[in-house]
């Protein structure tokens, strides 16, 4: 090879490595290809927002006052006055249960009791025959005209008379209990309306035979609601709890009026709880929670109600909604606000242990023994680098949270993605968003 090809050669050989060298310097500066240096990040700018903290839970929808009716007696129903769904006033009649039985008892011991009085009339009569011989032969006796046994005989007998006559009353006062006890019984056949309200369910025909509640816990018959006073009915984790007061405010969702809001109350929070899963890993304890409907409701004209059931076009939207027993729903109830205050997304606010990065910064292995310093950071977007900063944290809603010490209104805050945030950033980490 002559000189000529060999320095052309060597021409084209450093040539070709120049460039080689300037394409690993233009990649690596990002110039050509890839992509730019540092961890891709989201980012949001810190705002000043009113936060209402949520305790959310679900249940169903139940009249505040509802009654359940159990005769008293048992027997067969002859008359049912009530359709479930009829509204009733206070004192009307519902249910007659036939008193056959109920009058002859009456009657049986009606005739008992003339009975007892004819025999207390009877020792009556004994006894002041007895106490006219005892004065008789008392007077005798202090006269020395009759022996001493003759004065004790009488003496017996007028006692004996007295036990009798007692006797004979309370005979008299046990068959007139039997007897008013009976009659009560012929009253119970008849079942009145304790209270105003709608038959919110109906368990029995006419014909049936019901059990008394005397002898077992008895046949429920019926039940009467104030319909136009309902509730709902939540169970709060043992952990939210203690947010929730009595007073509290609270948002409802009832399934069968999704676009609908309904405004509540809590009314009342038990003090014990209900466990689920006990004796498990999955072991929960909730306590009940009721939750008072304000807004107004199952005011609307019902043959509206019953024309949209029955498939006829009719716009509810606008209407009250009526609430049935039963209906599902679920609850957020506000437990507290906080207005105009710093916050960030919910997201932007990780852990980190202290002790941990403390030991990896001094580049020596932690003691086994040493404990976690479990504390909450925020990463700030600061020249190109993520500043990682100890925040103290307030209350939160559902997307934000505030923020108490530790960040200022207009900082720029990194709130994803999730993988990044909670596993791979630290600080003084190049990073870069995608804008």
């Amino acid at each position: 090879m002559t000189a000529s090809a060999k320095k052309t050669w060597f021409i084209i050989g450093g040539t070709f490595a120049a460039l080689i060298v300037f394409g690993l310097i233009a990649r690596a500066a990002g110039w050509i290809g890839g992509e730019p240096e540092g961890t891709l990040v989201e980012t949001a700018t810190v705002d000043r927002k009113t936060i209402t903290q949520l305790v959310s839970s679900s249940g169903t929808v139940r009249p505040e006052v509802e009654v359940v009716i159990s005769p008293d007696v048992s027997g067969e129903i002859i008359e049912l006055t009530v359709r479930e769904g009829d509204f009733v006033r206070q004192g009307d009649l519902l249910v007659r249960i036939r008193p056959d039985l109920f009058q002859a008892r009456i009657d049986e011991l009606r005739a008992s009791l003339m009975n007892s009085q004819a025999r207390e009339q009877q020792a009556k009569a004994l006894l002041i025959r007895s106490e006219a011989t005892y004065l008789r032969q008392k007077q005798l006796f202090e006269s020395t005209v009759v022996p001493e046994i003759d004065f004790l005989t009488a003496k017996s007998d007028y006692e004996a008379q007295q036990a009798n006559l007692r006797a004979a009353e309370f005979t008299v006062q046990s068959a007139e209990a039997q007897l008013r006890r009976a009659q009560e019984e012929l009253r119970q056949t008849v079942i009145r309306a304790p209270m105003t309200g709608t038959i919110s369910k109906l368990n029995v025909e006419r014909g049936e035979r019901v059990v008394g509640s005397q002898q077992m816990t008895g046949t429920e018959i019926l039940r009467i609601a104030r319909m136009e006073q309902m509730e709902v009915e939540v169970r709060v984790n043992e952990n939210d709890i203690v947010k929730v007061a009595l007073g509290d405010t609270a948002r409802i969702r009832v399934d069968a009026y999704p676009n609908q809001s309904i405004r509540g109350v809590v009314t009342e929070i038990a003090n014990s709880s209900v466990t689920r899963g006990a004796g498990t890993t999955e072991q929960i304890s909730e306590y009940p929670v009721k939750v008072r409907v304000i807004t107004p409701h199952n005011l609307t004209d019902q043959p509206a109600r019953m024309r949209a059931m029955a498939g006829q076009e009719v716009d509810l939207t606008s209407r009250n909604p009526y609430l049935k027993p039963g209906m599902s729903a679920s609850v957020d109830v506000e437990t507290q606000t906080a207005v105009n205050v710093v916050a960030v997304p919910i997201q932007a606010v990780v852990v980190r242990d202290f002790a941990k990065l403390a030991a990896d910064t001094s580049k020596t292995p932690a003691p086994a023994a040493t404990k976690e310093d479990i504390r909450r950071v925020v990463f700030l977007l600061t020249d190109g680098r993520a500043a990682m900063v100890e925040v103290e944290t307030g209350i939160n809603d559902d997307q934000f949270i505030q923020i108490v010490r530790g960040v200022d209104e207009a900082a720029t805050v990194v709130t994803g993605s999730y993988r990044v945030l909670s596993r791979e950033l630290k600080d003084k980490q190049r990073i870069r968003t995608s804008d």
